[in-house]
């Protein structure tokens, strides 16, 4: 039995609440945990579960995630046959707002092309490491039309159907549906939907304020020993860089931090990406710092989220809320001598 399935990532999602960290990038694109991207747990979770070919649906601001995952190289997906594709929005779909059933429509030679009997459509922005081999198998044995995958009853935008199926319901433009949800939401048609519970970690990141919780939950050794696994590794783009450099009076506790950084502040309950120089005299707290981002001396920040290459002026007070973090956007100046 064909049991191989097509990966669709559905990058489409662009989120009011979190515009703040995709002003210059796609949701799919926004990095978290030091040196990943959101989109590399979805699309290691389905390259550790079998799947050979992936297509990726984005529609806003693109440049970044393209250039993060080129060819595919990191997950194996630099192929011959198969492998990783991109179709983004055409500037008449992105005019008009189309759902992602429009993009397929206007791909449908993809999906005639691909030989896998069945398709798994899921987001771009939910962080967990789930095995898509396991609910196929579900799928089957329960004779689903679509499977969709939920956590305390709450969807995940995760779905599996067989291909034949889906392209029959993005070719009818007269059924009223949009995406995959619109069909899963429908009670009038007579499909078979079934439910699959995935009992591990997930984090749905779509605001400011759960990107900001959820990036700060991987510094609990727990929920990072469920989500980064052996025999099931997150993938991302390999930048090789110098180890990070700690001065002798430099303080680092319950922090991640990634290589090529520089400390010689203290830092404390935080998230430090790559290339990023913390001076002396600095206190960093409960924050999350992206790569390349300087923070000079003698400055007090607390939860704060610096978006990629800021620079934080000597002696600058930067204080946010748990609930409300302060949010400085890629490439900005903050401080005191901003202005002179």
């Amino acid at each position: 039995m064909n049991q191989s399935m097509l990966g669709i990532i559905d990058a489409t999602a662009q989120k009011e609440e979190i515009q703040d960290l995709t002003s210059n990038r796609s949701l799919a694109a926004v990095p978290i945990g030091g040196r990943y991207r959101l989109i590399d747990f979805v699309l290691s979770n389905m390259v550790n579960s079998g799947i050979q070919s992936v297509a990726i649906f984005p529609r806003y601001q693109y440049r970044s995630l393209m250039d993060h995952l080129g060819s595919g190289k990191e997950w194996d997906l630099n192929r011959k046959r198969d492998g990783l594709f991109f179709f983004p929005s055409s500037e008449k779909e992105l005019l008009n707002g189309v759902g992602s059933f429009h993009q397929f429509r206007s791909n449908i030679d993809f999906f005639l092309r691909s030989k896998q009997k069945y398709v798994l459509i899921t987001n771009s922005h939910t962080v967990c490491n789930i095995d898509y081999k396991k609910i196929l198998e579900r799928h089957l044995e329960n004779q689903c039309d679509i499977t969709q995958v939920n956590q305390k009853g709450k969807m995940l935008d995760m779905f599996i159907l067989e291909k034949d199926l889906l392209i029959k319901l993005f070719s009818n433009k007269d059924s009223g549906y949009r995406n995959i949800m619109d069909v899963v939401k429908d009670h009038n048609h007579n499909l078979t939907v079934c439910d699959y519970e995935h009992n591990g970690y997930v984090a749905v990141v779509d605001s400011i304020s759960n990107y900001y919780s959820h990036s700060l939950s991987l510094l609990n050794p727990n929920i990072w020993k469920e989500l980064f696994l052996r025999n099931r590794p997150i993938y991302t783009k390999v930048k090789d860089e110098a180890p990070t450099k700690y001065s002798k009076d430099a303080y680092v506790k319950n922090s991640l931090i990634a290589n090529g950084a520089i400390i010689e502040g203290h830092v404390e309950n935080c998230i430090v990406f790559r290339g990023v120089k913390i001076e002396k005299g600095t206190v960093v707290k409960n924050s999350i710092i992206m790569q390349k981002s300087i923070i000079k001396e003698n400055s007090v920040l607390d939860n704060v989220i610096l978006d990629k290459d800021v620079r934080v002026e000597p002696k600058t007070i930067l204080i946010g809320k748990v609930a409300e973090p302060l949010v400085l956007k890629k490439g900005t100046v903050q401080g005191a001598l901003m202005n002179s």
